[in-house]
This record gives structure tokens, C-alpha cells and sequence, in this order.
């Protein structure tokens, strides 16, 4: 039975969400602050994390680096902030999606499918390696090396980096990456994969790219663009 985290410092809330989460088959975890959030993440190991962003002890925003630093366990934020920013603050650390107050539990279930299920094609369909230039992705082992260096990016980063990867030369437009990455019934909206492309530039970006680049195609998506020699998979 997977295990969901739910942290928020609302009572109602966290009742609300694991009597929902229970009959949807998962297991629940409560936490009521970020500090407690820590620990009973490091204690039982969740498969997923629901984080509230205004909590006591530790806001959400530094729980999820915190957490980020050390796993890539998928995070859905939950906030009643709806601003644009926050929403971009979220995903900036790392955040998988995130889901705005109020809400139905049933969508809040929908984007918790949505999320595992993205993570679980990952491990059953993504088995090649790949070779762009000095750029190397193992999907297997979560693998991504620039040159000699070992880059850490979260599921997401790497799984939208491995579909640009496969489509060389092809431009992709934001909302078909919004479709085959983060799977039809995302709720979110192009913006995501702009903050999420911008966070993969500024990682991969510590060692000089060599053969390739992730070029912006104005107002349609982007390109991931390789010299002919190097457009080749091993």
C-alpha cells in the first residue's frame, strides 16, 4: 500500500484528506508543522508528500528544499496562496505540482495518480541509455551526466529532459510536453514547463554543453538541438 505524507497545520484539513486518501487504498501519515514534517518523513519513508506552504516551525517552502536536498520523492504543494509566484516559488524548489485552497479531494486524488503514475511509466518503459554530445541520461539509474560530472535533478527534470532528448531537432510545444510529461490529467498550465526548463538550463549549465543545447522557440515551445554527428542513441 503506498504511503502519502500529509502535512498542514489544519486539523480539519489533514482528517479531510486521509479519510479520502484511506478509501482511495493509500496509507496516511499526518504531520502538523514543517519540523515534524522532517521527521516523520525520514521515519516512514512516504511515497508521496502533500505539503502545506504557510506552516508553523518550518514554512513549506524550506521543508521541500530541505527534502529535495536529500530525495526525489514526488511533492505536491497545497497552499491557499493562488498567486502566480508562489506557484512558481514551489516548482522552482522542486516541487511536482501544486494544488491551490480550496479544494475537492477528488482532484487532489486525480493529481496524486497522476504523479505516481508518471513516476511508475519511468521505471517500466524508460530502460535505454542516451547519448547527446557530452550529455548522458541513464533512466534506469536516474543518471544524468554532463561530461564528467554528475548532475542531481529531480523525476521531473528528468523526465522532460529525456523526452526533449529523444526528439531531437523537433520542436515540442509546451502543451504537448505538458501532455506526454506530467500526463494528460495535469491540472497545471504551460508556465510549468517554462520554470521547470529554466531550473534544467541552470543545473546543467555547470559544465559547458558540448554538441547540444535546449534552444526557446518564441511563442511554440522548445528544441533540443544537436550537431548531426551527435544526434545518435546507445
Amino acid at each position: 500500500m503506498l504511503r502519502i505524507l500529509v502535512v498542514d497545520d489544519d486539523q480539519y484539513i489533514r482528517e479531510l484528506l486521509e479519510i479520502n486518501l484511506s478509501k482511495a487504498g493509500f496509507s496516511v501519515v499526518q504531520a502538523a508543522d514543517g519540523n515534524d514534517a522532517l521527521v516523520a518523513f525520514e521515519k516512514h519513508q512516504p511515497d508521496l508528500i502533500l505539503l502545506d506552504i504557510m506552516l508553523p516551525g518550518k514554512p513549506g517552502w524550506q521543508v521541500c528544499q530541505d527534502i529535495r536536498a536529500k530525495s526525489n520523492i514526488p511533492i505536491i504543494m497545497i497552499s491557499a496562496k493562488g498567486e502566480e509566484v508562489d506557484k512558481v516559488t514551489g516548482l522552482d524548489l522542486g516541487a511536482d505540482d501544486y494544488i491551490s485552497k480550496p479544494f475537492s479531494p477528488r482532484e487532489v486524488i486525480a493529481r496524486i495518480n497522476a504523479v505516481l503514475r508518471r513516476s511508475g511509466d519511468n521505471d517500466s518503459n524508460e530502460q535505454e541509455d542516451l547519448s547527446r554530445g557530452n550529455l548522458y541520461i541513464n533512466m534506469t539509474q536516474w543518471i544524468v551526466r554532463v561530461g564528467e560530472q554528475n548532475i542531481s535533478l529531480t523525476p521531473k527534470e528528468t523526465e522532460l529532459l529525456w523526452h526533449l532528448a529523444r526528439h531531437t531537432n523537433h520542436v515540442l510545444s509546451r502543451e504537448q510536453l505538458l501532455g506526454s510529461v506530467w500526463g494528460y490529467e495535469y491540472y497545471g498550465d504551460a508556465r510549468t514547463v517554462d520554470v521547470h526548463i529554466k531550473r534544467l538550463r541552470e543545473k546543467l549549465g555547470v559544465v559547458p554543453a558540448e554538441g547540444w543545447q535546449i534552444k526557446t522557440i518564441w511563442s511554440v515551445g522548445y528544441k533540443f538541438e544537436v550537431e548531426a554527428h551527435e544526434a545518435t542513441s546507445t
